[in-house]
C-alpha cells in the first residue's frame, strides 16, 4: 500500500509540475507577447476588410487585468472597426480599403453603421473597392458602398427581397404529448403563436410584412444612392430576379466589372502605382483596429462620455459580451454615475429582451442615473421587448431605420409533459399540506388556479411595462397600449409613433449626449468590465475547445442555430419580456 501511495504521489506531483509549467509558460508568453512590437503599417497600404470574427458592437474587457493575459487576441468589436476606419481617413500610409469576399455575422443595423463609416471614408478621397465570388443579399448591401464592385464571372448575385419563415408546432404537440402552456398579454405576442396555432394569424402577418417592407425600404434607399439606380428599378430587379448572374447584375448596374480576383488585385496595384509582378502592402482590419486601439491619443479632455454596451438576451447574473447580465449592467451604470468626469452616458442596446425582473432592475438603475446626468440610448440591430424596457426612460432614443424595436408585451411559457408520460406508461401523483402548496410540475396537467395566478403576474408586468414607457416617452397609458400588444416596429416606423426620438447611429447618440451635458471636448470610455474567475480562464485556453465548437463541427452552423433555438424555447419558463419572434432576414 505504501508503494502504491508513493506511486500515486509521484504521479500527482508530476501532473502538478506540468500544470504549473504550462500556466507559467502561458503567463510569461502573454506578458512578453503583450510587450512585443505591434502592427507596423507600411507606406502605400490597403486595409482588407475581413469581418468573419466580428459579431458584437463591443468585444468586452475585464475587471481583473490578469484576465487580459489569457485573451485570445480577438477582442475587437464593430465599434473598434468603425473607429479604425475613421482613423484611416487621415492616415497617410492608408490609401484605400478592399472589401474582399466578406462573410460576416453582422445584423442589418450594424451593416448600416459600417456602411456609413465606409461612405465617410470615401469622402476623404481614398478608394473603397469590392470583390466577391458571389454576393449574398446582406453582403451586397454592405459592398454596394464600394466603387467599383467586382464579381467573379462564374459567381452569382442574390437580390430578391426579404422573407421570414416561422414554424408552427400545434399538431406536433398533440401527437407527441409535449405541450407548451402559454399565458400571454397582447394580440401580437407571436413568440408563442407557434404553440397555439397551425398557421400565422392576420395580426402576426401584418406586423412581419410591415417590418420586412420597412427594412427593405431602408436597404434599397442606401443602395439606390450608391449605385444611382432608382428604388423602383431595384424592386423590379428583385421581383424578376434580374441580377442573378454576373452579366445580368452588371447590365442592371448592381456591379461594375465581371472578372477574376487577379484582375481586381491588378486594378488596386494600378491605383497604388505598384508593378503587376509585385505585391502591394496590405493590413487586415483586425490588425489595424488593434493598432488604433493601443495607440495612445494625446488629449487634454477631462470630460468623458461613458458608452455602456448592452448586447444579447437579458438574464440574471454577471453577464458577458453575449448576455446582458444584471451584475455588469447595474455596476457599470453606478460607476459611470459616480464618476465626476463622466458627464453623460450612452447606452448601446442590441437585445431581443429576456427576463422581466432583470429588465426592471436595469430600468431602475437608469432612472436613478438619469437624475444625475443625461442618458441617451443608441439602438443597434434590435432593442425589442426587454431591450426596449431598458431604453424607454432615457433622455433621448436613437435608432437606425432598420432597427427592430417595440415589442411591448409579456408572456409566460410552462412546458408540460403530462400527456407524453401518460403515453409511455408513467403516472405522477402529488401529496401536499395545502391546496396551493405544490409548485408547477411539468408532469401533471396545468392547474387552472395556477394558470390564473400566472396570468395575473403577466398582466401586472405588462401594466408596469406600459406605465414605464408612457412616463419615459411622455405619452398616456392608452397611447402606449395602442401601439404595444407585443407588436414589433422598424426604427423608421417607431419614430413616427413616438417610440424613438431620432434616426441615427452610435456617433449621433454620443454627440447628443455631449450636447445634453454641455461639453464639447471629451473622450469616450467603454463599459462594462466583466468580473470573471479562473473557471472562465480555463474555458478560454486553446485545449479547452468548447462544447459549442464541437457540436458546430459535427452538425454544421445552420443546424446548430436550430438546436439553440429549441433550447432557448425550452429555457423560457416563467415571465418573459421577449421579442415576439426571432427574425432571420434572407
Amino acid at each position: 500500500m505504501k508503494f502504491l501511495g508513493n506511486v500515486l504521489a509521484t504521479i500527482i506531483g508530476i501532473f502538478i509540475f506540468f500544470m504549473l509549467f504550462f500556466f507559467g509558460i502561458l503567463i510569461i508568453g502573454a506578458i512578453f507577447g503583450g510587450e512585443s512590437e505591434g502592427v507596423t503599417v507600411k507606406n502605400n497600404s490597403v486595409i482588407e476588410l475581413d469581418l468573419e470574427n466580428i459579431k458584437n458592437d463591443y468585444a468586452g474587457k475585464y475587471k481583473d487585468p490578469w484576465m487580459e493575459l489569457f485573451s485570445d487576441g480577438k477582442n475587437i468589436g464593430l465599434s473598434d472597426i468603425i473607429n479604425a476606419i475613421e482613423e484611416a481617413k487621415t492616415d497617410d500610409d492608408i490609401k484605400g480599403i478592399s472589401i474582399l469576399n466578406t462573410d460576416s455575422s453582422l445584423g442589418m443595423a450594424q451593416s448600416k453603421a459600417l456602411r456609413d463609416a465606409l461612405e465617410s471614408f470615401k469622402k476623404s478621397g481614398k478608394f473603397v473597392m469590392a470583390y466577391a465570388n458571389s454576393y449574398s443579399q446582406k453582403e451586397y448591401y454592405l459592398n454596394s458602398v464600394a466603387n467599383p464592385i467586382y464579381l467573379n464571372p462564374v459567381g452569382e448575385m442574390d437580390f430578391k427581397g426579404l422573407s421570414s419563415e416561422i414554424m408552427f408546432f400545434k399538431d406536433f404537440q398533440e401527437k407527441s404529448g409535449v405541450k407548451m402552456e402559454v399565458i400571454r398579454h397582447g394580440k401580437y405576442k407571436s413568440a408563442v403563436e407557434p404553440f397555439l396555432e397551425n398557421k400565422m394569424s392576420d395580426a402576426n402577418r401584418e406586423q412581419i410584412s410591415a417590418l420586412l417592407n420597412a427594412v427593405w425600404n431602408s436597404v434599397t434607399t442606401d443602395i439606390s444612392k450608391s449605385r444611382n439606380v432608382s428604388i423602383a428599378k431595384l424592386n423590379e430587379i428583385a421581383n424578376g430576379l434580374l441580377a442573378r448572374t454576373p452579366e445580368m447584375a452588371k447590365k442592371q448596374g448592381l456591379v461594375d466589372i465581371v472578372a477574376y480576383e487577379d484582375v481586381y488585385h491588378n486594378a488596386i496595384k494600378n491605383l497604388l502605382k505598384v508593378a503587376k509582378d509585385e505585391d502591394y502592402n496590405k493590413v487586415t482590419i483586425l490588425d489595424y483596429a488593434k493598432k488604433v486601439a493601443t495607440t495612445s491619443k494625446i488629449t487634454d479632455a477631462n470630460d468623458k462620455i461613458a458608452i455602456i454596451y448592452a448586447q444579447g438576451e437579458i438574464h440574471s447574473g454577471e453577464g458577458d459580451v453575449n448576455v446582458i447580465g444584471e451584475g455588469s449592467m447595474r455596476r457599470s451604470l453606478q460607476e459611470a454615475r459616480k464618476d465626476k468626469n463622466v458627464k453623460a452616458i450612452v447606452l448601446r442596446i442590441n437585445s431581443p429582451g429576456g427576463n422581466a425582473l432583470t429588465s426592471d432592475l436595469i430600468w431602475r438603475e437608469i432612472e436613478l442615473t438619469k437624475k444625475v446626468k443625461p442618458v441617451v440610448v443608441s439602438m443597434g440591430n434590435y432593442a425589442a421587448s426587454g431591450g426596449y424596457y431598458i431604453a424607454c426612460n432615457a433622455n433621448k432614443i436613437f435608432a437606425e431605420n432598420n432597427t427592430i424595436t417595440g415589442s411591448i408585451g409579456v408572456f409566460g411559457i410552462l412546458p408540460n409533459f403530462s400527456q407524453l408520460i401518460k403515453k409511455i406508461g408513467i403516472n405522477v401523483e402529488q401529496v401536499k399540506t395545502h391546496e396551493n402548496a405544490a409548485k408547477y410540475s411539468p408532469f401533471v396537467p396545468l392547474d387552472q388556479k395556477l394558470k390564473a395566478v400566472t396570468l395575473e403576474e403577466v398582466e401586472k408586468i405588462y401594466k408596469t411595462f406600459v406605465t414605464h414607457v408612457a412616463e419615459g416617452r411622455k405619452m398616456t397609458f392608452a397611447q402606449v397600449d395602442a401601439i404595444a400588444q407585443g407588436r414589433v416596429w422598424a426604427g423608421s416606423e417607431a419614430l413616427k409613433i413616438g417610440l424613438v426620438d431620432k434616426i441615427g447611429g452610435l456617433d449621433d447618440a454620443i454627440h447628443e449626449a455631449a450636447a445634453l451635458a454641455k461639453t464639447k471636448t471629451y473622450s469616450t470610455q467603454n463599459y462594462p468590465e466583466y468580473e470573471k474567475d479562473f473557471n472562465d480562464v480555463l474555458a478560454r485556453l486553446p485545449f479547452a475547445k468548447s462544447k459549442e465548437t464541437f457540436i458546430k463541427e459535427e452538425i454544421g452552423a445552420e443546424n446548430y442555430k436550430i438546436m439553440e433555438g429549441i433550447k432557448r424555447l425550452q429555457a423560457q419558463t416563467g415571465t418573459q419580456t421577449m421579442m415576439p419572434f426571432e427574425i432571420n432576414i434572407h
